[in-house]
C-alpha cells in the first residue's frame, strides 16, 4: 500500500494492512482529535446517541456538586482567562446588536466620500461597491443632575 497523508498532522505515514482506508496516522494526537471527531458528529447526528452523553454528564454533575467551584477556587489562571473571553463575548453580542441595528446609519443621506488611490484605482473607478470598516462609537447617557431644591 502507498503511504498515504495524515488530516490531522499532514505527516507520511503507512497505513494498516488490516484498515487499508486509514486515513489518519497512530500518534497519539491524532488518534485523540479523531476520535473527539467522530464523538462531536455522532451527538449532531444520532439523537439517541446524544440523549445517552447528556444523562451521562447529569449523572455525573449530581454524583460531583461541588466540582466546579472547587475548581474555580483552585485555577486562578482559568478564573481570569474565562473573565476576558466573556468579555470578549459580550463585546461581539454588543457588536451583534448594533449591526443589526438599521436605523443607526441612513447610508443614502450620507456625505461620506470613498477616494481610490494607487495603480489599481483605474481598475475600480465604474465599481460603486466599496468594502469598508467602521466603528459606531455611542455615548453614555449623561449622569442625572441633583435638582436644587426651591
Amino acid at each position: 500500500m502507498p503511504p498515504r497523508c495524515c488530516r490531522y498532522c499532514q505527516q507520511s505515514f503507512q497505513p494498516s494492512k488490516f484498515r487499508p482506508d486509514q486515513s489518519v496516522c497512530s500518534q497519539q494526537d491524532c488518534q485523540s482529535q479523531r476520535r473527539a471527531d467522530y464523538h462531536r458528529r455522532k451527538i449532531e447526528t444520532d439523537p439517541e446517541y446524544a440523549q445517552v452523553v447528556r444523562d451521562s454528564r447529569k449523572k455525573w454533575r449530581e454524583a460531583h456538586p461541588d466540582y466546579h467551584r472547587s475548581y474555580w477556587h483552585n485555577h486562578t489562571a482559568a478564573v481570569e482567562r474565562n473573565r476576558q473571553q466573556q468579555r470578549q463575548r459580550d463585546r461581539k453580542r454588543r457588536l451583534q446588536n448594533l449591526v443589526k441595528n438599521n436605523l443607526a446609519l441612513d447610508l443614502k443621506h450620507s456625505a461620506a466620500e470613498v477616494w481610490l488611490l494607487g495603480p489599481a484605482a483605474k481598475d475600480l473607478e465604474k465599481n460603486n461597491l466599496a468594502s469598508s470598516q467602521f466603528l459606531i462609537f455611542q455615548p453614555f447617557a449623561p449622569a442625572p443632575q441633583a435638582r436644587a431644591g426651591s
